[in-house]
């Protein structure tokens, strides 16, 4: 019997609930001009409807993870799943920037409270052993909702406008939390929810407490600054080699998710083979290597391949690190999981802008190969200082056997 059938059925309703979120975080991007045209503002200023969802995304992980350890990871995952819903409905219906711009708020939070919740989810189902090919498959759902996400919205757009894609994505996000209701009744999803502040102030001590939580959450960070910091740059990267089009940039950054959706198949096949600290200096590696080799300004074709292993590498470490992250607190799972997905998202805010420092004052190689270098490094370490260890409250709250 292979690990992937062992798993339980609750993770394809994790992994269904987070694909259908992550199709609402590029919505609207295919449509903007047709929002900027129907609400009367420039494109300029209906960028900032991508903008706001982004950050209020990033901005809600500590508290959506203190909510779940609180209230039940499920139970919070259907309301957000709900919330998210609405939020695109009520988008759909709106007349004026600010009523759109209200709804991108509200469903920023929706959709943030449920990725980092879907890992949490995922972790007390399964056993750590297995657990690394688990988040796989959540991964895998949330990776094909990014890559469709702005493909759905385009096509649904040229039949049905921007506000039909906000109506058809709300209505899968209701659809997907009456799935969570009925794929989550019955499941192992196990331990009674805290009810106390100050059983979350001990959660908040025991992941601080544990050695390898400084190093999780500084290395997504890191990851966050040289890999997706990068992105933003692509399409001005083929502009240089006399690649204007904007569909091929997309194609070229679509590269990324691909790889992603490779690393979730294959995952089972090599953490036997690499293990853990093989598999972070592997995966850190690649990522380094096709850095190297988009400094030096390959044709488009190239450059997708080059992110497509990127991507295959980048979620070999990443993967790595969020089994190490679920490892930090059993009872503070969920706050531990939001916690990394805020690091990991503040590291993608803050990676654009030394990218940018770094390609006006240095260029384009120089940058591109320090960051290569750094990632490198960063496989080291976390392969050198990162080791399994039992959370200081897994006496109170064992782990689901499954």
């Amino acid at each position: 019997m292979t690990a992937h059938s062992r798993l339980p059925p609750a993770l394809n309703v994790i992994a269904f609930t987070s694909f259908a979120a992550s199709l609402s975080g590029r919505a609207l991007d295919p449509v903007m001009p047709h929002v900027a045209d129907d609400l009367g503002i420039s494109i300029a200023i209906s960028a900032s409807f991508a903008a706001v969802f982004a950050f209020t995304f990033a901005i809600v992980q500590p508290l959506v993870g203190a909510a779940a350890d609180l209230f039940g990871k499920a139970r919070l995952m259907i309301a957000c799943l709900v919330l998210l819903g609405i939020a695109n409905i009520l988008g759909a219906l709106a007349t004026s920037f600010p009523m759109l711009f209200a709804t991108r708020i509200i469903a920023g939070i929706g959709a943030g409270g449920v990725f980092p919740v879907a890992l949490g989810l995922t972790s007390d189902l399964v056993a750590p052993d297995k657990r690394q090919v688990a988040i796989g498959r959540t991964l895998a759902g949330s990776m094909s909702g990014n890559l469709l996400g702005a493909t759905a919205s385009g096509l649904i757009g040229d039949f049905l406008g921007w506000r039909g894609v906000l109506a058809v994505l709300g209505a899968l996000v209701v659809l997907a939390s009456l799935a969570a209701v009925a794929g989550f009744r019955g499941a192992e999803l196990a331990h009674p929810p805290k009810t106390s502040l100050s059983a979350l102030k001990h959660g908040y001590r025991t992941i601080f407490t544990n050695p390898n939580a400084p190093i999780c959450y500084s290395a997504v960070f890191i990851e966050g600054c040289c890999v997706l910091g990068l992105f933003p740059f692509v399409a001005s990267f083929l502009f240089d080699i006399g690649e204007t089009s904007l569909s091929i940039a997309g194609i070229v950054i679509a590269g990324f998710a691909v790889g992603g959706l490779f690393y979730t198949m294959t995952v089972s096949r090599f953490l036997p083979r690499l293990g853990v600290k093989g598999m972070m200096i592997a995966g850190a590696t690649l990522v380094g290597v096709q850095l190297v080799a988009v400094a030096f300004g390959p044709g488009w074709k190239i450059q997708a391949l080059n992110l497509l292993v990127m991507g295959w590498g980048f979620y070999m470490i990443h993967g790595c690190l969020q089994v190490f992250a679920s490892e930090l607190s059993v009872e503070a799972r969920a706050t531990a999981m939001s916690l990394h997905s805020f690091f990991f998202f503040m590291g993608q805010t803050v990676g654009p802008i030394a990218y940018g420092f770094g390609l006006a004052h240095a260029g384009k190689v120089p940058t591109l190969l320090t960051s290569a270098a750094i990632m490198v490094a960063l496989g080291l370490v976390c392969a050198t200082l990162l080791k399994p260890r039992t959370p200081a409250d897994a006496a109170a709250r064992p782990d689901v056997e499954s």
